[in-house]
């Protein structure tokens, strides 16, 4: 790795003994006064920090801006979104050579059964062309910029979007007229993303967060009054529960759905009637999760039901498909039965049909399900070529449409946007991610490996390279995350491109936590299982490593948030394997903010990580394996953390203490360095040309920690 000539010496965070004490155990904590925010020595160590930082890397700016060239250079800068059709319209997404954001805008279509999507041009002019929302215009003046809602009425003539400007995820709502232009005074502050219209466009359902930034309060605001007449309309008290609302593809009922880690409970309203009142579909039982959608079979109302409640005395972890009459949810049919292999991800219900998404073998699958007048007819699954991939639908906000929009993509094939015929079977390709230069997919390559774990599991590994670039051993990128049964799938990524061409091998190690194997997948990765995630994700380095594949001077891993906490952990358990670590926004001080119910998200994440409060078992548990709290005086290797001053997930505040505590404690040379972005939030700056900046940050550091300079 290459070294500045002539090294400072980095910050040195003063230590002040905080005792914390709990369950007998009592741990001194020097660095909690650094989430001190407001604190103007917090903000003078981060700002020295940041200076750090930019010393130790100053000679990697050559390195960056290249990288960032070459992302500039083969991405098409001004482009336009395939047309998706909502009523009389064509919605579409264009972006502009310069512009930082997306500018939404619609086309009228030609006629009733205009379904297939205009193929428009960036540089000529569309007749009837409406722009709906410019981001550009709106995050004028502002250093970071969201849009959280973005909603048409039924009727297409109103358009209700909310924007943030600071980054903690705290949104303004506003009120377009799509007719005259024109903003209306309905303008609701503090609210949480989304917003759904009920079917007579006069009444907008929103949601609002509690102290803790959890969504709980379902308000209805009518057009043209003011916020203090808003109607509560549903409110939960219970802190481990997060509150959503929607409305069905049907259109036929507004829905509010609340969900813990382990438990859901949906409300339906006929969206005619929005002043009336909810009822619940099926009440919450501790343990079992469920999605209920609408949809009309044989001529009645049905509900399709996904649960893994307990079916014929075995609990469908998996789940289960069911039919159910909408005034009966209860009086359930299995349509499509339990399987261990097969993990049930969604149901989508339209006039004439149904699409069933699930996963198998670690890859998502899709299954077209034609409606008949006496019922359901053969379920067939769509098959693509590529031995990994992923798939999964597109928008379709249409209740009847003839056209089935699905996305594709893979590692080392740029996003597809198809329509499927629903007459004949074909799938039509409409758009691929243009990839300017000379990108021929030919020249990579994918394939599926297997690590074994400690206890004999096998753990996928998905590997991605450049062919005939170097061999082995090569540098290696570990990416891993593992936790809330996310899975990470196959895609394709342009900026990864000036790794994988400068001979850096890509590896995703899909970990325990995750969902790629199914729901045993992520309950054998949590609560006091979660150590599984950690030695899994260092099985699959020791894999990659005894392979031949790479060694551990080339080889650095590369996580974020819950990711970051792997990234913490596997920095204690295996230093010894890694050149370096990437931490963006990393959940290093995980016992601290758990132990604190008045934290973000603290009392809902109990069900993922157990309540150490109440429980000694779950608190010596996380204690064993806090990345903060196992520091220990060892060489570390080269680490990399990255934050956001305004994040409300993961506070700055963790990764601030993990490096703090490194630094004093850690033997050897290798540097320690955190970056703190001072006006953004969990997902890091916004603009698409400062997110390629932030990547060829990385990118440049990735390369030089892992000798592929």
């Amino acid at each position: 790795m290459t070294v500045p000539s002539t090294p400072t010496p980095p910050p040195v965070a003063k230590r002040v003994p905080l005792e914390r004490t709990h369950h007998g155990d009592t741990f001194v904590d020097h660095y909690e006064w650094l989430r001190a925010k407001e604190d103007p020595e917090v903000i003078e160590y981060l700002e020295a920090e940041n200076a750090y930082t930019a010393q130790q890397l100053e000679h990697l700016e050559p390195l960056r801006q290249k990288v960032f060239q070459e992302i500039k250079s083969r991405t098409q800068e001004t482009d336009m979104s395939v047309p998706t059709r909502l009523g009389d319209w064509w919605y579409y997404a264009r972006t502009i050579e310069g512009m930082q954001y997306g500018v939404n805008c619609r086309c009228p279509i030609a006629g009733p059964d205009d379904w297939t999507p205009p193929e428009l041009s960036a540089d000529t002019a569309i007749e009837g062309e409406q722009v709906l929302l410019d981001g550009n215009a709106e995050a004028e003046g502002h250093e970071f910029f969201s849009v959280g809602a973005f909603s048409v009425s039924h009727d297409g003539t109103l358009l209700a979007y909310s924007v943030d400007v600071i980054g903690d995820e705290r949104y303004t709502l506003r009120v377009k007229n799509l007719v005259t232009g024109e903003l209306l005074a309905d303008e609701i502050p503090n609210t949480a993303p989304g917003a759904t219209w009920a079917i007579d466009h006069r009444h907008i359902f929103y949601l609002t967060v509690d102290e803790s930034w959890r969504p709980d309060t379902v308000w209805r605001h009518k057009l043209g009054t003011g916020r203090d007449e808003d109607v509560q309309v549903f409110h939960e008290p219970d802190d481990r529960y997060w509150v959503a609302v929607g409305s069905t593809r049907s259109e036929k009922y507004l829905m509010i759905w609340l969900g813990s880690k382990v438990t859901t409970e949906g409300w339906i309203l006929e969206s005619a009637n929005p002043e009336g009142e909810f009822r619940v579909i099926l009440p919450r039982r501790e343990g079992v999760e469920y999605s209920a959608e609408h949809a009309v079979i044989a001529g009645e109302d049905r509900f399709l039901i996904l649960h893994n409640d307990v079916v014929d005395g075995e609990k469908a972890e998996n789940f289960v498909l069911a039919q159910a009459p909408v005034a009966d949810p209860a009086a359930m049919e299995i349509l499509v039965p339990h399987r261990h292999d097969v993990r049930l991800e969604d149901i989508d219900t339209f006039a004439d049909h149904l699409v069933l998404s699930y996963r198998r073998d670690v890859l998502t699958r899709l299954a077209i399900w034609p409606l008949t007048p006496e019922g359901y007819g053969e379920l067939t699954e769509m098959e693509f070529d590529e031995e990994l991939f992923s798939v999964g639908l597109g928008s379709n906000p249409e209740w009847d449409q003839p056209m089935l929009r699905i996305g594709y993509t893979s590692f080392i094939t740029p996003s597809r946007v198809y329509d499927y015929s629903l007459a004949t079977g074909e799938l039509l390709l409409r758009k691929s991610q243009p990839v300017l230069g000379d990108f021929d997919p030919a020249d990579y390559e994918q394939h599926r490996e297997w690590a074994v774990a400690d206890d004999g599991t096998r753990i996928p590994l998905s590997i991605v390279r450049r062919k005939g670039i170097g061999g082995d051993p090569a540098p290696t990128l570990l990416y891993g995350y593992g936790s809330y049964e996310a899975s990470m799938d196959p895609a394709f990524s342009v900026a990864r491109l000036s790794l994988l061409d400068r001979g850096m091998v890509f590896v995703v190690a899909h970990v325990r936590g995750g969902g790629e194997m199914g729901r045993h997948w992520y309950e054998n990765g949590k609560t006091l299982t979660k150590k599984n995630t950690f030695t899994d994700f260092v099985a699959c380095a020791r894999h990659l490593i005894a392979e031949g594949r790479t060694t551990p001077e080339q080889l650095v891993a590369d996580g974020g948030s819950a990711g970051g906490l792997l990234m913490g952990a596997v920095a204690n358990l295996a230093p010894e394997l890694f050149a370096g670590i990437l931490a963006n926004v990393p959940f290093v001080d995980p016992l601290t903010s758990i132990l604190d119910p008045d934290l973000p998200l603290t009392v809902i994440e109990w069900d993922e990580w157990g309540n150490p409060l109440e429980d000694p078992q779950v608190y010596e548990y996380m204690r064993s394996y806090s990345p903060y709290e196992n520091v220990e005086a060892k060489d570390y290797p080269a680490i990399l953390a990255i934050t956001s001053i305004n994040d409300t997930r993961v506070l700055y505040v963790e990764p601030a203490k993990w490096v703090a505590a490194l630094r004093s404690t850690k033997t050897g040379d290798a540097p320690l360095l955190l970056k703190t972005e001072m006006s953004a939030g969990h997902g890091g700056v916004s603009g698409r040309y400062e997110k390629w900046k932030e990547v060829a940050f990385e990118y440049a550091w990735v390369l030089d920690t892992a000798g592929a300079v």
